[in-house]
């Protein structure tokens, strides 16, 4: 799929992942639209584009909680920019707390933007990505294959937008539909600093070694690809790889893996 001249609509577009992807795509000649909460900054990255890549570009301020505000960004994307022919859905919040100790509202926060935004943007691009024959990623995680200690409403999102892209895969496999997901290992961003505590607040500081971590430009890179070569699913890293295996295959041993590896985390949750 040759990215020359496409309309590509990405969420959580103003840090991280999101402003990678959007960087990525328009080096390879397509026209973005930028959709986050944070307009002020979304209009800089997207003149910024703009400038350095000679393509169109479209910031559009959106809450993806919000079912109006994503069938807007639709609307808008195609009014202005002619059709849709990629939509990323990026946008996403992580937590941290034990499931004991934290307010309602920290489940109900993530599901809303991780899982519910990703539904209500599919839902309102469909038919025109249906038309064009083109692509609709979701940026999971392995959390999304193996339930994380301390990360209970983060899991439940990504497994919940697996099984959601999945079954739309099935539903379309005559239609030329491309749908993608993309699982990208711990990558260095903010989404750990704004990780929502048991009162549903951001933590404030990563209880992770950021430096070890892939970068966000390294994962959007292999996301354009993706898109480019229509994949079915991208696992990024060794760990990823082994953490989908040893599910399948060896789970019991993997709880204990994961239980080792959460303990040795800054402010340890569990012990």
């Amino acid at each position: 799929m040759s990215l020359k001249d496409k309309i590509v609509v990405i969420t959580g577009a103003s840090s991280g992942i999101g402003k990678a992807c959007a960087e990525e795509f328009a080096k390879r000649g397509a026209h973005v639209v930028l959709a986050a909460r944070q307009y002020v900054v979304l209009c800089e990255i997207a003149q910024e584009i703009q400038d350095k890549y000679h393509v169109r570009t479209l910031a559009i301020q959106t809450d993806v909680s919000n079912e109006t505000e994503c069938k807007d960004l639709m609307q808008q994307s195609i009014r202005t920019m002619g059709k849709i022919d990629v939509l990323v859905n990026n946008a996403g919040i992580s937590m941290r707390a034990l499931f004991k100790d934290l307010d309602m509202d920290v489940l109900k926060k993530v599901m809303d933007i991780n899982f519910w935004g990703t539904v209500y943007c599919t839902k309102y691009a469909f038919d025109e990505i249906l038309s064009q024959s083109g692509s609709i990623v979701g940026v999971s995680s392995i959390a999304g294959f193996k339930g994380l200690p301390g990360r209970t409403g983060y899991s439940a999102s990504k497994f919940a937008m697996n099984g959601f892209m999945e079954a739309l895969r099935n539903e379309n496999l005559n239609n030329n539909l491309h749908i993608m997901v993309a699982c990208p290992g711990f990558t260095a961003s903010n989404i750990r600093n704004v990780a929502l505590n048991s009162e549903a607040k951001p933590q404030g500081e990563t209880s992770m070694i950021e430096e070890k971590m892939m970068t966000a430009e390294e994962v959007a890179i292999r996301i354009v690809n993706g898109v480019e070569a229509r994949k079915r699913t991208l696992i990024m890293t060794g760990q990823g790889k082994l953490t989908v295996m040893l599910q399948k295959i060896l789970p019991k041993f993997l709880d204990n893996l994961v239980y080792n590896h959460f303990k040795k985390e800054k402010d340890p949750l569990i012990s």
